[in-house]
């Protein structure tokens, strides 16, 4: 995949903002992400499943969950703390994991990203809300949620064996073609969306504390794995590992939390994260090529 692409993606979601079919392209090309590109390569990596898939998920799972609980203890914020630990992987770490580590890690991304999906899906309606809602519609909407119905239609295809099956090149053409469906419609929603928030001086700094406290939470455990946990997997992927908490926060946090609450406290945390976290993504990247 291009190294441009990216770059490219993301300002034709920047210059396309002013023209008055931006809300249909938006509208199109979050919902080709949401639907078809990001289900179709988790489909395809569980269906044809990697050894470490399942740990990653526990990973970014368990991670997102100990990054809440001290994150909360810190600020005193549900929504700051579900900011500062349910991460953009889908639309933004993706594209730069494949642009810092190769085609190598589509795999491992894409297993914490149904980690990190999970929690999400499971935590930021009660995160966003003031009033605690009943377990039924908790678990309807984790079972209504894209990543988990793909999850489980993947399981389906490997009971029956379809990995098995020799099903000719146009599968893997498929799935090529949605790797780069989803990185070009991340980037491009972006870019739409960072060029319609306005973010101020103090929302930086906010966001700079907020990654500080991130960035320390993930050394700590990304230590505990490396040294306390005998799993090779992990040893393997520690940059990646880390690099999860270096992504903003998930850009759907803001439509959860204006659908249960009627506000959109968070658009400008989850802006403001997103800019700090691309500096920071830079100053990582760099560090990892010296």
């Amino acid at each position: 995949m291009s190294v441009l692409l990216p770059i490219v993606a993301f300002f034709f979601g920047w210059i396309s903002s002013p023209y008055s079919f931006v809300t249909f392209l938006k509208k199109i090309l979050a919902t080709s992400l949401a639907r078809f590109f990001i289900p179709f390569v988790i489909i395809y990596n569980m269906v044809y499943y990697q050894a470490g898939s399942f740990s990653l998920m526990l990973f970014s799972g368990i991670a997102a969950i100990i990054s809440y609980i001290f994150l909360v203890s810190i600020f005193k914020d549900r929504l700051v703390a579900l900011c500062g630990s349910y991460v953009n992987i889908g639309w933004l770490g993706f594209p730069f994991a494949l642009l810092i580590f190769g085609q190598s890690v589509s795999a491992a991304m894409i297993a914490l990203y149904i980690g990190g999906s999970i929690f999400g899906n499971v935590w930021a309606i009660n995160a966003v809300s003031t009033e605690k809602l009943p377990i039924q519609q908790t678990l309807r909407k984790l079972l209504q949620s894209p990543p988990v119905i793909a999850l489980l239609l993947a399981l389906c295809l490997r009971l029956v064996g379809i990995q098995n099956w020799h099903l000719g090149g146009w599968v893997s053409n498929l799935y090529s073609f949605a790797k780069f469906g989803m990185v070009f419609a991340g980037m491009a929603i972006l870019g739409i969306w960072l060029s319609q928030t306005k973010v101020n001086l103090a929302d930086l700094k906010f966001s700079l504390r907020v990654m500080f406290y991130k960035l320390i939470i993930g050394m700590i455990i990304c230590s505990v794995c490396y040294f306390a946990l005998p799993i090779a997997y992990f040893k393997a992927h520690i940059a990646v590992l880390f690099f999860l908490f270096c992504l903003p926060p998930a850009a759907n946090i803001v439509a959860i939390e204006t659908h249960y609450q009627g506000t959109g406290h968070s658009a400008r945390y989850i802006a403001a994260g997103t800019i700090v976290s691309m500096m920071v993504m830079i100053i990582f990247a760099g560090l990892y090529f010296i």
